[in-house]
């Protein structure tokens, strides 16, 4: 009888294990097959908005570049020095003029040609005398009155894209400007990630593309070719996976997702190419996990179904105590958690209120003190447009009207980009040379400086010092260094402003002067912490400057110097590196 009723326990605690093995498998599959669809469609969907962003991106780069290179013809056509050359036949300082417009605007090559189609002038002096007379771009700009565009194949294989425009006197057509645009080195920025981009003209054909090969032909007879190890290659790593991806094209045997995009140009449009193997690698790796879980779970299961009855009772009956009494404790713990939350939530919302009205009142006095340098500059312009047009001498007060206008397009940046000191982010950071960004700041600050005996030392690389920043905000930091120098300096003598720019790890922009130096160096970028007397300032000048150096992943600090005055330096992360720093 006993042997009957062991027998009966052990059937039933067999039966159970196998329940309970079959259970664990059946949910694992079936948490393995949800997860490998939910994943693979929430990762292909990010891949695709990234993708369709890049484009955007690519695409707003490309009708940069051409729209500020098509005004370029249209100005140096009007060029008297260039004019005069053609009419007298002398070039002598033409090509050299070429060169410097060159170096300015960064235009690939500038070609002047005269009325027979040979090359008087040129950027690169190699071509000095060619005849272009049969060329597409020399024949359609003596053809029409506006600004031509040609996109031809080059004698390497890519493309050539030029503008040209005719050159006339006394209404005579006398020569013909070419302004070359690079473009090439969007490609070369683009193979740089693990996308394929190309870009096609009206007529389907591929006239950019970071494939060489693909360049020419259309986008089907592209993708019919063995791509090279290019940016494709470091694309593909194939994996055997559990995902099931919906394939736009294959390349190499591999899927990969379209994009496509249209660039406002001519009919031109941008599609790219984005692998699955990405998506792979992180559903599969999520997949990895939930299997070494559900392993461990049916390890654990075995184990605890295994045990004996009796101790399994003792286990429980024991642990269940354990649990009444933690159940009991943490339901007192619950009531005064509840009780501190509801305390909580009205001292939220009494510190939110303030928040805002402190908020409110710190961006009013930003507004102030940020327009009131602008102002101030735009005061002095008028006064001297208002003398010259007294003096009949209207060309020099249209260039103060000019810059009039741009100080009115800085004030309306200004109050775009005042936030900052509130919150992180900028939306237009771009590689800038900081040295330009310097230049600009001390055109802004040249009414100040005129009326101020302030001797002004500029220590410059002779390279151009590129950081990725947004140009108004670095220049507003530059501007409030600088304003603070001039107050600074005030009672100094022999009143003096050095500007050190070094690059070598970081870009480096060092401000000092000679004047009374710095009393509290802890409470320096507080916001509304100001020296000067009730009326000069406000105190927000280093606390905005401070958070703007900071958004662009900066550091801006501040000392003594060991002969008086004070130190200021801003550090930003350097964009190309190997670059020597000032002596």
């Amino acid at each position: 009888m006993a042997d009957t009723d062991d027998h009966s326990i052990q059937g039933g605690v067999s039966w159970r294990i196998r329940a309970t093995l079959i259970a664990l498998f059946l949910a694992a599959v079936g948490v393995i097959y949800v997860t490998n669809d939910l994943l693979t469609e929430r990762f292909t969907n990010a891949t695709r908005s990234r993708a369709a962003v890049r484009l955007a991106l690519y695409s707003g780069n490309l009708m940069s570049e051409l729209q500020r290179s098509s005004v370029v013809p249209l100005l140096l056509s009007r060029d008297p020095t260039l004019i005069g050359a053609l009419n007298s036949t002398d070039y002598s300082q033409s090509s050299q003029r070429l060169i410097t417009y060159a170096e300015e605007i960064g235009a690939a090559s500038l070609l002047l040609l005269d009325n027979g189609g040979r090359v008087v002038a040129s950027s690169d002096r190699n071509r000095i005398g060619a005849n272009q007379q049969t060329e597409a771009y020399f024949v359609d700009a003596r053809r029409s009155n506006d600004t031509v565009f040609i996109a031809g194949e080059s004698a390497s294989g890519g493309y050539s894209f030029t503008y040209s425009r005719k050159i006339t006197s006394d209404r005579e057509t006398i020569g013909v400007i070419v302004v070359a645009v690079d473009l090439a080195k969007f490609e070369q920025s683009w193979s740089g990630i693990s996308d394929a981009v190309m870009v096609t003209n009206s007529e389907g054909l591929i006239i950019l593309s970071t494939e060489p090969r693909w360049r020419g032909r259309t986008v089907e007879e592209a993708l019919a070719t063995q791509s090279a190890p290019s940016a494709i290659q470091r694309a593909i790593q194939a994996t055997a996976d559990w995902a099931a991806l919906p394939a736009n094209t294959f390349l190499l045997g591999e899927s990969y997702m379209r994009n496509e995009a249209r660039i406002p140009f001519q009919g031109w449009r941008i599609i790219s190419f984005t692998t699955f193997a990405s998506i792979r690698e992180r559903v599969n790796g999520v997949l990895a996990l939930e299997i070494m879980g559900f392993a461990m779970l049916l390890a654990l299961t075995f184990y605890v179904t295994s045990r004996r009855a009796l101790s399994r009772s003792v286990f429980y009956a024991r642990e269940s105590a354990e649990l009444r009494a933690l159940n009991s404790a943490l339901q007192r713990e619950i009531a005064e958690r509840e009780r501190a939350e509801k305390n909580l939530e009205v001292a939220e919302q009494t510190l939110a209120q303030s928040s805002k009205l402190a908020a409110l009142g710190e961006m009013s006095a930003a507004v102030s003190h940020e327009l009131n340098q602008p102002l101030a500059a735009m005061k002095t312009y008028l006064a001297g447009a208002r003398l010259l047009l007294t003096r009949r001498r209207s060309d020099e007060a249209l260039a103060s009207f000019a810059r009039i206008d741009d100080l009115i397009e800085r004030m309306g940046a200004i109050t775009k980009q005042l936030k900052s000191y509130a919150r992180k982010g900028g939306d237009a950071v771009e590689p800038i040379d900081f040295k330009a960004s310097l230049s600009s700041a001390l055109s802004m600050m040249e009414p100040q400086l005129k009326r101020r005996k302030v001797t002004i030392t500029r220590s410059l690389p002779p390279a151009p010092v590129m950081v990725m920043a947004d140009r108004v905000r670095l220049e507003q930091v530059i501007i409030n260094l600088l304003r603070n120098a001039l107050d600074a300096t005030k009672m100094a003598s022999d009143p003096q402003i050095d500007l050190i720019l070094s690059a070598g790890e970081t870009a480096t922009l060092t401000v000092r002067d000679n004047g009374h130096g710095i009393e509290d160096l802890d409470a320096l970028f507080e916001p509304f912490y100001t020296t000067k007397s009730p009326g000069d300032g406000v105190g927000l000048g280093l606390a905005i400057s401070s958070g703007i150096v900071n958004d662009l992943g900066g550091r801006l600090k501040a000392r003594n110097g060991r002969a008086g005055g004070a130190v200021f330096e801003v550090q930003l992360p350097i964009l190309e590196g190997g670059q020597e720093a000032a002596e």
